[in-house]
C-alpha cells in the first residue's frame, strides 16, 4: 500500500505547476480527480503532439490521475463536484487570479463548508499586491525573478531549456500539501495553502540575491561556466569534445595541478592560489587547462580525473540521456499506460526500499467521468 493510499485529491488545473504537484500526489498513491472542461480539457494537452500524438507537457504531469469533464457552470455539475469536495481531502487549483472565488471555489468558501478540506491555491504572484492580476507563465515569471538575467552566455540571455519556475512552485505545493495533512493527522482540520511561482523562484534565486546585495557587482551570465566558482565548466580535449569539471576546494586544486596538469607549480601561481582569485584569472587558468588537456581524449581525460578524485560530467543530449548507462543499471526506466498505448518514463526520484512505485497511466479527457458521476452523484 502506497503512503497516500485513501488520499483524494480534487484538482481543478491546468499547464504545468498545479498537475505537476497533484501527479507527485498520485505517485505516492493518491486518488486524483481531475477535473476539466468540456470540449478541449487541460490547454496543456494542445501544447504539442510530440508523444505519438499527445502532448509531453500532459504526459509529463498526468501520469496516474482520472479525468472528469465537469461544465462547473452547470448546476447539476456543479452539485457533482460539492459532492466530490464534501468526501475528499485536497483541492488544489491555479486557474487564473478570481477564477475559482467567482465560481464560488475560492478556499475560504470550501474551508467554511469542509473544515477537514485543504485547500492549495497556486499562482503567479500571490494574492495581493499589484501584480495579483497579472498572467504568469513560466517564461515570464523567471524574467521577474531575476533568472534569465543571468542565464545565457556574455552576450545574450536565455531561457533555461526547463520550465523552472512552474517546477518550482510545484515543488512547493507538494510538500506544502503534505506538511498539511501530517498536521491535520494531529488537529483533525485542514488548511489553506498558497504558493506563487515569484516566491517560488525567488527562493532559488537566493545565491545570486545575495551575491549582488552583498558583493557590490552585478552577477553576469557566464555560459555553461560557474559564475563564481573556478575551474568549473566545460574544456576542450584533444579530440574536439568537452569535459565538464569542476573543483571546489583548495584540496581538489593541488590534486588536479599535481595528478592529472602534471603541474605542481600552478598551486603557487598567485593568480591561482584561491578560488576568487581563479575566478577573477578564469580566461587565463582556462587557457592553461586546455592546453594541457589537449594532449587527452575526452575518454583519456576522465579517467585521469576519476582517479585524482576530480568531479567531472560528459555533456549529453537528451537522446543520450534516454540511454544513461547509470539509469539503466539501476533499472530506473519503467513502461506507463496512456491512451496512444505504452510510454517509457522515470520512476519518482525518491526510493523507498522495499517499495517500487507503480507508474499508473496517463488519463484520455473525459475517461472517468461516467465513473465519477455513478460513485458521487445521486443515489
Amino acid at each position: 500500500m502506497l503512503p497516500l493510499h485513501g488520499i483524494t485529491v480534487v484538482a481543478l488545473e491546468q499547464a504545468v505547476a498545479a498537475p505537476y504537484a497533484t501527479r507527485q500526489l498520485a505517485d505516492l498513491g493518491a486518488r486524483v480527480i481531475k477535473v476539466e472542461r468540456p470540449g478541449r480539457g487541460d490547454f496543456a494537452r494542445d501544447y504539442d503532439r510530440n508523444v505519438k500524438g499527445m502532448s509531453a507537457y500532459f504526459v509529463w504531469v498526468n501520469r496516474g490521475k482520472e479525468s472528469a469533464v465537469l461544465d462547473l457552470k452547470d448546476p447539476t455539475d456543479r452539485g457533482l463536484l460539492e459532492a466530490i469536495l464534501a468526501r475528499a481531502d485536497v483541492f488544489v487549483q491555479n486557474l487564473a487570479p478570481g477564477a475559482c472565488e467567482r465560481l464560488g471555489l475560492g478556499s475560504a468558501a470550501l474551508r467554511a463548508r469542509h473544515e477537514h478540506l485543504i485547500t492549495c491555491d497556486i499562482s503567479g504572484y500571490g494574492e495581493g499586491g499589484p501584480y495579483r492580476d497579472k498572467k504568469a507563465y513560466d517564461l515570464l515569471v523567471q524574467c521577474e525573478a531575476g533568472l534569465v538575467s543571468i542565464t545565457g552566455s556574455p552576450e545574450e540571455p536565455a531561457r533555461p531549456g526547463i520550465s523552472i519556475a512552474d517546477i518550482a512552485g510545484a515543488m512547493y505545493a507538494y510538500t506544502g500539501i503534505l506538511t498539511a495533512l501530517y498536521e491535520r493527522e494531529r488537529t483533525g482540520v485542514g488548511s489553506a495553502l498558497s504558493v506563487s511561482l515569484l516566491d517560488a523562484l525567488g527562493e532559488w534565486m537566493g545565491h545570486p540575491y545575495f551575491a549582488e546585495e552583498y558583493g557590490g557587482t552585478p552577477v553576469v551570465r557566464s555560459g555553461a561556466r560557474h559564475p563564481s566558482i573556478s575551474p568549473y565548466g566545460p574544456y576542450r580535449c584533444g579530440d574536439g569534445a568537452r569535459v565538464f569539471l569542476s573543483v571546489q576546494s583548495d584540496r581538489e586544486w593541488v590534486a588536479l595541478c599535481e595528478r592529472v596538469l602534471r603541474r605542481p607549480e600552478l598551486t603557487r601561481d598567485p593568480r591561482f592560489a584561491t578560488n576568487p582569485l581563479r575566478r577573477a584569472h578564469d580566461d587565463e587558468l582556462t587557457a592553461e587547462l586546455e592546453n594541457r588537456f589537449s594532449a587527452h581524449t575526452a575518454d583519456g581525460l576522465t579517467v585521469l580525473l576519476d582517479a585524482a578524485g576530480i568531479a567531472n560530467a560528459r555533456l549529453r543530449t537528451v537522446g543520450e540521456f534516454s540511454a544513461h548507462p547509470q539509469l539503466a543499471a539501476r533499472d530506473r526506466w519503467q513502461d506507463f499506460d496512456s491512451p496512444v498505448g505504452p510510454l517509457r518514463g522515470l520512476l519518482p526520484p525518491v526510493e523507498v526500499r522495499g517499495r517500487r512505485a507503480p507508474l499508473r497511466p496517463v488519463p484520455a479527457l473525459g475517461e472517468h467521468t461516467e465513473a465519477v458521476r455513478a460513485e458521487f452523484g445521486p443515489a
